[in-house]
């Protein structure tokens, strides 16, 4: 009877508890039988605690973990105020001298800014130089003064394209070299407009990736047809 109680105590507890309540020494078979015991429910409980974790690393990801954007959809296009069918409305250029291809931004009469992509299929890149083609300087001030153009040439300012013409330059600096992959970015803004005499002075600046190419002060003569 004895051993039977001893037995119903030792396997009753807790297995941390039943070395502590038992009589020793203990049989050598119960002994045997407590430890396994003992060592199943270690095991055991380690297993949960194992599992337990993994579902929580997999069930709540690392919150400081960033998924980085391909870099195709990391920078937005440039808007379109006007494309080139607007443009060609109201410029009198056509090709191979169209050096405007998108306006951006646009406050008749102020201000403008106009995109031209600079390609390797350029007419002028087979003679600008055939091993390093590079955009000519005369031609990046002519796209920008086409870019004033599209600032005077409105009913507003009392502009025409049957009377507009490029002036002058003063004050002209080229910064950097153009070349084909480009997009020249060009911002034209109205200084003085004298109406009597129809002659516009704007200041002019064009960038690549937000480096300044070219700057300079232009005069347009505008008047009415």
């Amino acid at each position: 009877m004895a051993s039977m109680a001893l037995s119903q105590s030792v396997f009753s507890t807790p297995t941390s508890q039943r070395f502590e309540n038992a009589s020793f020494p203990l049989p050598s078979s119960m002994l045997k039988q407590s430890l396994v015991t003992f060592r199943s429910h270690s095991l055991s409980t380690h297993c949960k605690k194992i599992r337990s974790n993994v579902i929580t690393n997999c069930a709540a990801p690392d919150s400081d973990s960033k998924i980085e954007t391909p870099i195709e959809l990391r920078y937005p296009a440039f808007p379109t105020v006007m494309d080139i069918n607007q443009i060609r409305e109201v410029l009198p250029h056509r090709f191979p001298f169209l050096l405007v291809d998108r306006v951006i931004e646009y406050n008749p009469g102020v201000s403008a800014v106009a995109i031209k992509n600079v390609t390797i299929n350029d007419n002028f890149f087979p003679g600008h130089f055939p091993e390093r083609p590079i955009m000519p300087g005369v031609l990046m001030v002519e796209a920008m003064a086409q870019v004033g153009g599209l600032v005077m040439l409105q009913p507003e300012v009392g502009g025409s394209k049957q009377n507009f013409f490029f002036a002058g330059i003063d004050k002209v600096r080229f910064r950097k070299p153009v070349i084909a992959g480009d997009t020249l970015v060009m911002r034209m803004t109205l200084i003085k407009l004298q109406k009597r005499f129809g002659i516009a002075k704007m200041e002019g600046k064009a960038y690549v990736g937000g480096d300044v190419v070219c700057e300079g002060e232009f005069l347009m003569a505008t008047g009415s047809e």
